[in-house]
């Protein structure tokens, strides 16, 4: 009989769970409740949202079009102007912006009124960076990878403050930040990249290292759980990143001894229950 090992940090971060409770808790008031972007990156939760009557807010122009009901800010965060269109128009609102990722706004916004440029490390098109630079005041640069820390290039004079996605890999971060410092910049650098994230990153590691096949779940926008495949096939190649059970090949997984599970911080619980009783079959 194989080994299957769940890893403890799989599922619902802090501020995740924090979101999804937010919209549940708005949908049983009664009133038409809005989501200003996805609330998560996952499909399944999206889903059940939509069919219990929650709309999905996509533009600028759609949030200026209402008139009434409650708007929720996804956990990503939004920029600073989303809110003063929310409250010009007269619209409720639920802040559900993770608060490690609120922390990261007040940062930058400070920063940039000292005349910093703030650098932030992470993916340009993920939403929760496009949030953060909606408070740098037009005074930022992101760096995704060690070479775009290579190519950058502000004059010497220029005060630097560098930030981080809460979900990006912790040692790209390290990476990224020892280039710019060998620049000889003013800096000052704020690792922002959640708790919660290194140490499922660390887990998942630790896991794939020790098993012959790993799994990871996670819905296929979601940012971290990209980064814990990443992690996880540089250490098992037998390494399969699935959205829901439908998603694995159980016959592949017979012949393998040992099987490491993980999964993003957006995946609920009942998917991931239902992948790792499958596993053990």
């Amino acid at each position: 009989m194989k080994k299957v090992v769940l890893a403890d940090t799989a599922g619902f971060c802090f501020g995740v769970k924090r979101a999804v409770d937010a919209v549940y808790n708005e949908i049983k008031k009664g009133d038409k409740v809005y989501t200003y972007g996805p609330i998560i990156h996952n499909e399944e939760v999206i889903k059940d949202l939509e069919e219990k009557g929650v709309c999905l807010i996509h533009t600028e122009e759609e949030l200026k079009a209402l008139r009434e009901g409650t708007i929720i800010i996804r956990s990503h965060g939004v920029p600073e102007k989303i809110y003063d269109i929310i409250k010009n128009s007269n619209l409720n609102l639920v802040d559900a912006t993770c608060p490690f990722v609120l922390k990261i706004h007040k940062i930058v916004k400070e920063q940039t009124e000292d005349n910093r440029h703030i650098v932030i490390v992470g993916s340009k098109a993920h939403p929760e960076v496009q949030g953060i630079i909606g408070w740098c005041l037009n005074n930022y640069t992101v760096l995704e990878t060690k070479e775009d820390a290579e190519t950058f290039d502000l004059p010497l004079s220029t005060n630097i403050c560098i930030v981080a996605q809460t979900t990006i890999n912790y040692n790209n971060f390290q990476d990224i930040v020892e280039i710019i410092s060998e620049k000889g910049y003013d800096i000052i650098v704020i690792n922002t990249i959640c708790n919660a994230t290194k140490e499922r990153q660390t887990e998942a590691r630790k896991l794939a290292k020790a098993s012959d096949a790993m799994v990871v779940i996670g819905d296929m926008h979601s940012s971290n759980t990209q980064k814990l495949y990443d992690i996880s096939k540089a250490e098992c190649e037998n390494t399969y990143y699935i959205q829901t059970l439908k998603d694995l090949d159980l016959n592949r997984l017979k012949s393998f001894r040992s099987v490491g599970i993980t999964a993003g911080a957006s995946t609920p619980n009942n998917i991931i229950k239902e992948v790792h009783t499958a596993c053990q079959k």
